[in-house]
């Protein structure tokens, strides 16, 4: 998760007459060092410390004025995730075991090289996707024998319901990284079912018997430990993947998100992907932000599920890209402006004693982003 730069500098400015002081008092801290202290509150801290956190936290290190009480810990970034290393690619993940309040989703970051495959497996979990770089072929098998393949880019999303098997490898020219998100989260990418795994725990004289085939055809199965991630040719056109005789899914599992139209305002977008546009996917709904310098995501919550989320770009000088995701089939949040805007004035300005400019400045319409 990346962290704004508009925070650091808004919360370096609450007191740098009081840092200077405190690291005055200081003499071993390094020049700009913060210290928890604010105007009349906290003191130094002489350590031990971890600095460069504390710079990347400043608003844990050193909690604003309008700070009350403790909340759980809200964000874990993937780049502190144990890296699985594979032939073919790499995997990490933030879980609940990492991100203890994540109780209904889970993260999975994965890049495939060229040609490199996630092997055939399925999981109890329904798994959802947003491609965020390169290229890759997915494939996919349902409970009645109808099958599905597409190729994704960059922005493209797929979902697969818990239980479908299916496939992902890496296509030209140098592969692709990829976001899944799980609805349950205590998932762990190391416990989904394999297909190695499978046949190594059969008998090979029972695969004879249900393939119909001689137990010797069963010598050169690969040990699970071999695949997982694993290299393979880079496939053909996607139509000489294409199974003759298969019928599709109904449905499919793949989502071009980019081709929507957003929502858009004078400071940002916002393309909504849930089972109103992607039937498949009834599990999880997303939202894909993007907000210009300067544009803030309006005050709002959501009243049906959590909100997890994943920072695809940071703020700056280019525009901040983050994506929403809700263990939820459709969905929903509910604006601060507009609740004020939709109920009977006179409520809102008696209970609140806000004057006509604010009255008058009431959105009824969505407004996303706003500018800030």
């Amino acid at each position: 998760m990346s962290l704004s730069r508009r925070t650091v500098l808004s919360t370096a400015a609450v007191g740098i007459a009081t840092v200077a002081a405190a690291n005055a008092q200081t003499p071993n801290a390094p020049a700009g060092t913060p210290q928890p202290t604010r105007p009349g509150r906290g003191g130094t801290d002489h350590g031990p410390r971890n600095v460069p956190l504390e710079l990347q936290n400043p608003d844990i290190y050193v909690p604003p004025a309008t700070d009350h009480g403790t909340v759980a810990n809200l964000k874990f970034p993937f780049s502190q995730s144990h890296m699985r290393l594979e032939r073919g690619g790499w995997t990490r993940q933030v879980t609940e075991r990492e991100l203890g309040i994540s109780k209904n989703i889970a993260g999975v970051d994965m890049r495939l090289n060229t040609g490199g495959v996630r092997e055939l497996h399925w999981h109890k979990a329904a798994e959802w996707a947003y491609m965020l770089y390169g290229r890759a072929r997915i494939t996919a098998v349902d409970q009645d024998g109808r099958n599905f393949a597409d190729d994704v880019g960059v922005g493209d999303l797929w979902y697969f319901p818990a239980g479908i098997p299916h496939s992902i490898q890496g296509l030209e020219p140098d592969g692709c990284e990829f976001l899944l998100v799980f609805d349950d989260g205590s998932f762990s990418e190391d416990n989904t079912f394999l297909i190695s795994d499978w046949f190594k725990h059969v008998p090979p004289d029972v695969l004879a018997k249900n393939f119909g085939v001689p137990a010797s055809s069963f010598a050169s199965t690969p040990d699970p430990s071999e695949l997982y991630i694993f290299p393979l040719p880079v496939p053909g056109p996607l139509a000489s993947d294409r199974i003759p005789g298969a019928s599709p899914v109904p449905q499919s599992f793949s989502h071009r998100l980019m081709a929507q139209d957003p929502i858009r305002t004078k400071s940002g977008t916002v393309r909504i992907a849930d089972s109103k546009n992607f039937p498949a996917s009834v599990t999880i709904a997303a939202a894909l932000v993007e907000i210009l310098p300067g544009g803030m995501r309006e005050l709002h919550w959501h009243p049906n599920t959590d909100e997890w989320q994943y920072y695809i770009e940071n703020t700056g000088n280019t525009p901040l890209r983050f994506l929403e995701m809700f263990k939820s089939s459709y969905y929903a949040d509910v604006s601060l402006n507009r609740w004020m805007a939709l109920t009977p004035p006179e409520l809102v300005q008696g209970t609140l004693k806000l004057d006509a400019t604010v009255m008058s400045a009431l959105r009824k319409g969505p407004a996303p982003v706003v500018p800030a």
